[in-house]
């Protein structure tokens, strides 16, 4: 009869070892999955945004305006192409795109606010549309508090 017991306990204790060892992989897949979300979970809006850069950089300005929902055809009705070129073109402030970093992206609900650095010494604040991809001017260069 003691052989039965002992082949019982050694037999609980590969289940017990089995049953730790599929927690782990669980606790480490979501780990896994977690992280992949966080590093990439803005990827297509900040590359929207290097998109637009890219376009200004071989100054195709109306595909860069494209980006934006706009065209030459169809204007935004509150930022028509000759304001875009005053704010993007070869003489505005954002003229030197190799001075251009992204320095930060933060995630919010609707959008991505794009932080980019032009070397002028303040930062100025993209926003990405999640749904369209459109870009525009970031109203705060934060995500707002969800207002009530």
């Amino acid at each position: 009869m003691s052989g039965f017991f002992e082949s019982y306990r050694s037999g609980e204790a590969e289940r017990e070892k089995r049953r730790w060892r599929v927690v782990l992989y669980v606790a480490l897949a979501l780990i896994a999955a977690a992280t992949l979300y966080f590093v990439f979970r803005n990827y297509r809006e900040t590359r929207q945004a290097k998109l637009f850069f890219e376009l200004l950089g071989k100054k195709d300005y109306s595909a860069a305006y494209a980006l934006w929902g706009c065209s030459e055809k169809s204007p935004c009705r509150d930022y028509v192409m000759t304001k875009f070129m005053e704010d993007w073109g070869p003489s505005s402030p954002h003229a030197n795109l190799s001075a251009m970093k992204i320095t930060k992206t933060s995630g919010c609900a609707t959008g991505v606010i794009i932080e980019t650095d032009f070397g002028a010494g303040r930062p100025d604040y993209l926003w990405v549309d999640r749904k369209t991809k459109y870009l525009g001017f970031a109203p705060w260069p934060g995500c707002h508090p969800r207002l009530p």
